[in-house]
Parts: structure tokens; sequence; C-alpha cells
């Protein structure tokens, strides 16, 4: 009988595999005339399909002219619309064409699901006529991303308080970097929020409200070394950013070298997000082998996915002096049976100086036994070499970044874990 039952399930799986194969297989015998004309047609030059007749209610327009001449063309799977049901993030890969650069890969955004997309809809016009559906264009002229007409000169905090992640608590010289950085108006460089023309403004205001990633990527770019991916331009609901590589994930099992190297960036990522030279400490919400990938020549690692990060101006807590703000802050572990987990206070990364938020981050979700990713446990650093496991020094650090038992641990951990990946990172060349 206990033989039995295994067997059982195991022809019930492969019954499962048989019945998913014939399915996808009917799917697409059923399918077959779209399927040529998926293949024939570039549906990034459809403005209905990247959602530019829905502007200003959009995320920008400056890469339109790319698109409407057909010089980004989705790679072959993301041309074929029925598999978009497997594609719930709307996140695809793309080929860009320019004459004197050649073809290079890009990836599309939409920013968010189908069902996010349409609350973006739902909200706006409830903003502006308090019912659920109305038409797009016309409500965007009567919401507050309106009401900031060209007589006002800054975008200021008690606006946009609250917005997003990216304004939970901002500064005005965030903001000012924000405006002066938007890369969707030709006349970037001000800080003056009167010098976007309308459309501009409200399509800043928008992004700002519903998902402020392209912002991250405009206000910190790549350029300047910051650890995101490069933000190239958008048109619609549709933004384009740099194709970086293949996500963390895929190097879960590499070897040994090579995780130890890419441990130490993501410890150098968390560093350089909590203390830099512009006082602007950017802590990650949303910490997973996703949302990091690492380049293909270089091998280094890149945050790709922007979306939920808070900016805390040091400066400004350093002159407001909240209650506490220069006493430096634990981030509480707590063990969690799902994917990804983190334990934070928005309110906190933005009242204190000295944050330890970031490694928290990298260590629980990342690097200690502690995380947990589709169904594997034990971190990238996982099974070291034995003599690194006898050692023993490497897992020490790694626990007391992760579940510190010494107060003002995680900071020291977090020091040392860098220094010794950086050991371990030499002796294995």
């Amino acid at each position: 009988m206990l033989r039995f039952i295994p067997l059982k399930f195991g022809r019930l799986y492969r019954c499962l595999k048989l019945l998913l194969v014939v399915g996808l297989f009917v799917v697409v015998l059923m399918n077959t005339h779209n399927l040529f004309a998926s293949f024939q047609k570039n549906e990034l030059t459809d403005r209905r399909f990247i959602n530019l007749n829905k502007c200003p209610a959009c995320f920008g327009t400056s890469w339109c002219r790319k698109f409407m001449n057909g010089q980004v063309s989705f790679e072959t799977w993301g041309r074929l619309r029925f598999l978009d049901v497997f594609n719930v993030k709307n996140v695809y890969f793309a080929q860009y064409g320019e004459p004197r650069e050649g073809t290079r890969r890009v990836v599309l955004k939409r920013l968010g699901s189908n069902q996010e997309l349409a609350d973006i809809d739902q909200k706006i016009c409830k903003r502006a006529t308090g019912r659920p559906r109305c038409d797009i264009i016309q409500a965007m002229y009567k919401t507050e991303f309106a009401r900031l007409n060209g007589d006002v000169r800054l975008l200021t905090p008690d606006v946009v308080e609250g917005w997003s992640d990216l304004v939970h608590c901002p500064s005005q010289r965030l903001l000012d970097r924000v405006v002066r950085r938007y890369a969707e108006t030709k006349d970037s460089g001000s800080f003056l929020l009167k010098n976007l023309k309308d459309t501009e403004r409200m399509q800043l205001l928008m992004t700002l409200a519903f998902n402020p990633e392209p912002l991250v990527l405009q206000s910190f770019p790549s350029d300047e070394g910051w650890p995101f991916a490069k933000y190239l331009g958008a048109c619609g609901r549709m933004v384009a950013v740099n194709y970086v590589g293949e996500e963390l994930w895929s190097f879960y099992n590499a070897p040994w070298g090579k995780r130890v190297d890419l441990a130490k960036q993501l410890m150098d990522i968390a560093e350089q997000l909590t203390n830099n030279d512009f006082d602007f400490a950017l802590y990650l919400l949303d910490v997973s082998f996703d949302n990091f990938a690492v380049g293909p020549r270089d091998g280094k690692v890149i945050v790709v996915d922007a979306e939920n990060v808070v900016v805390a101006d040091k400066r400004l807590i350093k002159q407001n002096k909240p209650e506490n703000y220069d006493v430096w802050y634990e981030s509480k572990f707590e063990e969690c049976d799902k994917e990804a987990c983190l334990s934070f206070s928005k309110d906190v990364l933005c009242s204190r100086v000295t944050v330890d938020h970031n490694y928290y981050a990298v260590c629980q979700n990342l690097l200690s036994r502690y995380a947990t990713w589709r169904g594997s446990t034990g971190g990238l650093l996982h099974d070291p070499p034995a003599d690194v496991a006898k050692d023993g020094h490497l897992e020490a650090l790694l626990d007391e970044c992760a579940n510190p038992k010494k107060r003002y641990g995680r900071f020291q951990a977090a020091k040392e874990l860098r220094d010794y990946l950086t050991q371990l990172g030499n002796g294995a060349r």
C-alpha cells in the first residue's frame, strides 16, 4: 500500500502534464490565424495597444516617435498575445534599433497588471467625477494633477506627501531633483514646475502617484553610478528601460566564487543606498531574487524593480530633529512562512538618520539561511565549501546580519560580512 500511493500520485502528475500540453496545443490551434497575424504585425505601433490614446493619463511620450516608426518590436514570444495570461506583471522583452547603433535588447513595462491599470482609470474617474467610469482624458483635467497649474513654481512636499513610496516623506530637495531630472520633457534641467507643459506636468504627477519607478530611475540614474536599470523613455503606458541581464535567481546554483562575488555586490548596494555623499537614504521595500539582474559582460548586479523605494532625506531629518532621530534604528527580524518577507515601518525609516533596513533586507531575503524563494531555502550562499563551512565565520555573520543577537549587531555584522566576502572572493580567484 505504501508503494502504491506515490505511484498513484506519479501517474496523476504525468496525466496533468499531458493535459497541460494538450491544452496548450489546442489553444495554439484555435489561435493559428492570430498566431500568424501576430508575427506579421508590430503591435507596438498601435496607439491603443500602448495606451497612447489615454495620454495625459499616461507615463510619457518621449519614445513615441521610436515606437511609431517601428524601431521597437517584441521578441518572438512577446508577440503572442494569448501568452499574456502568464505575463501577470506585463513585462516584455523587445528589440530596439537605431541606424547608427544597431539593435539592442530592451525591457518594456506597463508598470502594473491589467487590473492595476484598470484601477488607475477608476481612481482618476472617481477623483474627477465621483464615478468609476468616465472619459479618462477629460477627467485628467479635473483632478489635482491638472490643478497644479503653471503658476505653481515648485512641487512641494505638502502636495504629494504619501502619494507613493518615493514620496512617503519627501523633502523639497528630493522633489526639486525629481522635477529637474524628469526625462519626459524636452526642457529638463529646471526644478521649476511651471516650466513643464500642462500635459507633461500631469504625466509626472500621475507617475508619482501610481507607480514612481520611472522617477526613481531618472532621479538616481545609472550613469551616475546608482545601481538601477537605465531609464530610456516612454510612450503611453509603456515604459522602456535598458536590459540588464539574467535575473539573480539564475545564479542560485552558480559556482561558489561567482555567488560570493554577487553577494558582495548586494551588500555594497545595501551600503550605497544607505550611506552616500548625497545624504539620501534609499530603502528597498521589495527585495527578492526577481528584482535584481546580473550583467552578462561585467557581472554587475543591478536593481531592476524600483517601484517600492522609500527615499529619506537625511539632511532634513537632521534639520527637523524628530524624536530619537539620532538613535540608531535596528530593523526587527520576524520569521515568515511566505517568500521575500520584510518587517518595516515607513515612518521610522523617514525619521532616523542611521537605519539598518537595507542590510537586513539583503541578508534575510537573499543571502542567509532564512532566504526562501521558489521552494528553495538557504540563500545565495548555500552549501559553502567544506573549509568555509567548517570555519563557521560566514554562517555566524549571516545569522547576525539577518537576526542579530547583540544590540546594533547587524550594523557590525554587515561591515564585517562585506570585508569577509572580499577575502573569500580573492581566495576563489
